[in-house]
């Protein structure tokens, strides 16, 4: 096994294959990736649910040379604009710009639903390539049991996901690991429900640690 290997059976691992339908709300988590923004633009532009929730505080990435003319701005808010200017009104916006972690964007926004009285049977939450495991994971513990529920993120091929501006650091590469340790972790924390990991993906996982990719491991 080498990096690229292991790599690849780690990415493909976190792509749940979802198809898509109708439903009520689309969720947006906030990070650095602004193409998950401009994806969730495009589903709400082709008609796949009339509200977009844009959920995220964080407020720059310095490895991302993409995000730097956006400093000082929450993920969330730098993600609404960016669906503003793709052609989506204000009044099929809803903005969450204080959650810190992937629970409390959807505890948050949640409670944003609430408060509204928002009616939810479907919702199609939209994260990074390498993070839908985990969005759905976490969504589960905050998501009333009634209530369905797709995971999607950006179409992109592992090589175009990589070789774009902003994924030209390691950045990208120690959060999908850390990414799947959490998977594995979180659930006895009570952050997500459990989800299998085959041996191959675990081992390709210990692989990329042992070669450095360890940035973003919990703390012990």
């Amino acid at each position: 096994m080498d990096n690229n290997e292991a790599i690849r059976i780690v990415w493909d691992y976190m792509h749940m294959g979802h198809s898509l339908n109708k439903a009520d709300a689309i969720m947006v988590l906030g990070s650095y990736d602004i193409r998950v923004a401009e994806y969730a633009a495009k589903l709400w532009l082709d008609g796949w649910a009339p509200c977009l929730i844009f959920s995220g505080s964080g407020t720059k990435y310095s490895d991302s040379a993409v995000w730097q003319r956006f400093v000082g701005s929450t993920e969330a808010d730098v993600f609404a604009d960016i669906a503003r200017k793709a052609g989506v009104p204000d009044d099929a916006i809803l903005i969450e710009n204080k959650s810190q972690n992937t629970g409390q964007n959807y505890e948050f926004a949640m409670s944003l639903l609430k408060e509204r009285e928002f009616r939810l049977e479907r919702l199609i939450a939209v994260q990074k390539p390498c993070m839908e495991p985990r969005a759905y994971a976490t969504c589960k513990i905050w998501l009333p049991e009634n209530v369905e529920l797709i995971v999607t993120s950006p179409n992109l091929s592992l090589e175009e996901y990589q070789n774009e501006l902003l994924c030209i650091s390691d950045h990208w590469v120690n959060n999908m690991v850390g990414d799947l340790q959490r998977i594995k972790e979180y659930p006895v924390k009570g952050f997500q429900i459990h989800q299998d990991i085959p041996d191959e993906v675990w081992g390709a996982f210990n692989f990329l640690v042992e070669n450095g990719y360890s940035a973003n491991l919990l703390k012990s």
